[in-house]
């Protein structure tokens, strides 16, 4: 197992996870929220993501349909995690957070997500 660990911009929260392989690939999502804040997505298991500091300063966003939750910081702003309406079950870290972020940078693959034009947010 590989451990990663991560956290907002001014230290208050802190996360870590586990993977069974290196970070090869992430998800480059154009929805609003990922396009407007340069977030890269990493999805990651349940059991996988701890908060490891600060729980109690993360706040909950939610819009239009409410499902996907995204968590930020509340003293610095920063998107740490979030639970996405595409797979609601698990978690998606925001990579650009992890501290090792630039070692595996180089080395990944990008996988488009059309997250502007969401299934759920067709009429009829």
């Amino acid at each position: 197992m590989l451990d990663y660990a991560g956290g907002c911009h001014c230290g208050a929260v802190r996360i870590s996870l586990r993977r069974d392989a290196p970070i090869d690939s992430l998800i480059d999502c154009n929805c609003s929220i990922c396009r407007k804040k340069g977030i890269l997505l990493l999805p990651v298991e349940d059991a996988d993501l701890a908060i490891q500091q600060g729980g109690n300063n993360l706040t909950l966003y939610q819009w239009r349909s409410n499902t996907a939750k995204h968590w930020f910081c509340k003293t610095c702003g920063i998107h740490v995690f979030n639970r996405p309406r595409s797979h609601p079950g698990r978690y998606s870290v925001n990579a650009r957070c992890l501290d090792d972020f630039e070692t595996f940078w180089p080395n990944v693959t990008l996988v488009s997500f059309d997250g502007q034009n969401h299934p759920k947010d067709r009429q009829g």
